[in-house]
């Protein structure tokens, strides 16, 4: 009901504004169920779609400007595709979009003016990829809007290369992918050197998904992420590999001597959290529930104390769950330093668990934290029926 009302909404708008009738898509958000910065470092990640993500109306304009508007920010922003674009200096919205034209255009693509108009349901900084899915509706509707030929893995490549050019963060392309291949119900074991994945059904039994937002997201997650990036591959080099999941970890032992001490502890989280994603494939097809949320818990806690990406909001939700019989695993999700938390949990217990989580977060960090329920959902889309 709410995603019907949210396209309404845009298609109002659009009309009101624009006096056209819009192109629809639906591009999700993502969660990872574990298998965190092992993108980056060509190892193995399990990522799904969700059912909450970026709506967006877009429609070509004669004008000699493109209108694009964020609708939750009620901001609006022109500019003209036969420009020259650089990011803007306050890194707002405006650059996800910006920077998938700027790369259409590195492409020779002659793209006409547009108007473009969004609106989510998936949380900004929440570490469920809201950048991607916005990135991936937008490439997504303009290849069909303008018939511009491109794959959808052509797609994820373009939105990757806009989030390092002019958001300025060196992601890897778990997001993009995920967003754009996911499957209903059904997670994908991603090899993100191939770019090929393995989709695996989500029977959960008597298990769901639950996140818990911090409602936190502290300034140094851009440049801590880029600067773990780099120091694995300055690990990878000194080894003389392509990447760091080349790597085992008895292999890292070699060289534990040449290493600094912080470089040695970050690498080995990144060879034993790619290991985790395929126990945790194991796991699921021989559902083993607790061996799964173990992982979990395990995967949390090298990203806390080995690859220190945590925060004090996070490991306290963290820390609540490993005392609850109510939740098998958690772990946090995203690049780090906020976001959300992913928890399994039991169906039947989840419910005093949550409610007894809101106050006591509340009572340590005099802010929210907020629950969403999350069902695993389809990859971008158009939107073809909404009645």
């Amino acid at each position: 009901m709410k995603a019907n009302k949210i396209v309404a909404q845009l298609i109002g708008y659009f009309k009101t504004t624009f006096q056209q009738n819009p192109q629809l898509i639906f591009s999700p958000g993502r969660i990872n169920l574990i298998g965190e910065h092992t993108d980056y470092n060509d190892g193995f990640a399990f990522p799904a779609a969700i059912d909450k993500g970026i709506y967006l109306a877009v429609e070509a304009t004669e004008d000699d400007t493109s209108t694009i508007v964020a609708l939750d920010a009620e901001e609006e922003y022109r500019f003209s595709t036969h420009d020259t674009l650089q990011p803007l200096a306050k890194r707002g919205w405006e650059n996800y979009i910006l920077g998938i034209v700027a790369e259409l255009q590195k492409k020779g693509v002659d793209l006409p003016n547009f108007n473009l108009v969004f609106k989510g349901d998936v949380p900004i900084g929440a570490g469920l990829s809201s950048s991607a899915a916005l990135e991936n509706a937008v490439v997504f509707g303009l290849n069909h809007l303008f018939q511009l030929g491109i794959s959808r893995k052509e797609m994820i490549f373009i939105s990757q290369r806009a989030e390092h050019h002019f958001a300025g963060v060196k992601c890897g392309i778990l997001d993009q992918y995920a967003s754009m291949f996911g499957q209903k119900n059904r997670g994908l074991h991603l090899d993100c050197r191939t770019l090929t994945s393995t989709a695996y059904p989500m029977d959960l039994g008597d298990y769901e998904w639950v996140l818990i937002h911090t409602n936190v997201h502290h300034n140094l997650a851009d440049s801590a992420y880029n600067h773990r990036r780099a120091v694995c591959e300055k690990v990878a080099q000194q080894f003389g590999v392509a990447a760091l999941c080349d790597l085992s970890v008895k292999d890292l032992k070699t060289m534990e001597t040449r290493l600094s001490a912080d470089d040695y502890v970050k690498a080995a989280f990144i060879i034993e959290e790619n290991e985790r994603t395929l126990q945790a494939v194991k796991a699921l097809m021989e559902n083993d529930m607790g061996a799964l949320g173990s992982l979990l818990f395990a995967s949390h806690d090298g990203l806390s104390n080995k690859y220190e990406v945590s925060c004090a909001e996070l490991d306290f939700l963290v820390d609540a769950a490993k005392a609850s019989d109510a939740v098998i695993g958690a772990r946090m999700i995203g690049g780090g330093f906020g976001g959300c938390t992913l928890n399994l949990m039991h169906t039947d217990k989840k419910q005093r668990f949550l409610e007894d989580i809101q106050p006591s977060y509340k009572a340590e960090f005099h802010q929210e934290c907020t629950i969403y329920s999350v069902n695993i959902g389809e990859g971008t889309h158009l939107i073809t029926n909404y009645e």
